[in-house]
């Protein structure tokens, strides 16, 4: 009874294991320099890559549940339908997959249409998987820290319709609950989807009030310069993933990121308390 976990380094992957090895499972993490690894005692570290068909075999054996997820890469929509398609191979019947909400919305921004591919695989192949949905990771925030602290503006272009940003640590819970419940099950569950969402769904000035509130001074948000937003992200990633954030921007001002009735409700019943908020995690990046 052994849970495997894809992309365990990231933010999102480390909440996953950690939350795995509370619930007390097997877990085992497929790392590409098992050197850099800091996971806690008894995880299984096996070194692979998501191209490489020998090592994913490898990690794959003996594995009965799976927990996929893929780095916002250029070749993302490869590397999921190679590890699905070895999964299949090695008969792991409980799979969860984290893709992104409104994936079959937003299909002109890259990662978001290639997730969307995947979803259509595993619904396709008939695979018994859970289908996580996370709104705009909270987490994200990070990199623009200092410029609402240095400038005294909210710099990202998120428009008014509202996103409901979720914290990367609700994320990983969530994941690991679905993982123990697939796993625990006598026989592969049936396909389910679940949209990860925060508590509140936020506009630009709504994000700009909060880091008023918790800087004690002026905080704007600018509107969109969709444009500017591009170079700006070109400063910090290639070209090809600047332009898919800035899509991306330009679906949020125009669609937004909305929960679906209920969404909120269903994640506070899984995890038996309320989610986690913006504010928290501004003031706690802030101090």
């Amino acid at each position: 009874m052994t849970i495997l976990v894809t992309g365990a380094t990231g933010n999102v992957g480390h909440n996953v294991v950690d939350q795995l090895v509370k619930r007390g499972a097997d877990v085992r993490v497929l790392v590409r320099d098992p050197a850099k690894a800091d996971f806690p005692a008894g995880v299984a570290v096996v070194k692979g890559d998501l191209l490489d068909v020998g090592s994913l075999r490898e990690a794959f054996s003996g594995v009965t549940s799976l927990f996929l997820l893929n780095a916002v890469v250029p070749d993302e929509f490869t590397q999921a339908l190679i590890a699905l398609n070895i999964a299949r191979e090695a008969g792991i019947e409980r799979i969860v997959y984290l893709s992104v909400i409104h994936s079959d919305l937003y299909v002109n921004v890259p990662h978001f249409a290639g997730k969307f591919g995947v979803e259509r695989m595993i619904e396709a192949m008939g695979m018994h998987a859970t289908i996580l949905r996370p709104a705009y990771f909270i987490d994200n925030e990070v990199m623009i820290k200092d410029v609402v602290t240095g400038y005294g503006i909210y710099p990202m272009p998120i428009g008014t319709k509202g996103l409901a940003m979720v914290d990367a640590r609700d994320i990983g819970e969530v994941a690991a609950i679905e993982l123990i419940r697939r796993e625990n099950a006598p026989d592969p569950l049936p396909l389910n989807r679940i949209n990860l969402v925060g508590p509140e769904t936020l506009t630009g000035p709504d994000v700009a009030a909060i880091w008023s509130e918790v800087l004690g001074r002026e905080i704007a948000y600018p509107g969109e310069d969709f444009a500017g937003f591009e170079q700006n992200m070109q400063q910090a990633m290639p070209s090809w993933m600047a332009l898919d954030m800035r899509v991306m921007a330009e679906r949020f001002v125009s669609d937004g990121m909305v929960p679906e009735e209920g969404d909120v409700e269903r994640l506070t019943t899984m995890l038996g308390r309320p989610l986690r908020t913006y504010r928290d995690f501004a003031a706690q990046i802030a101090g």
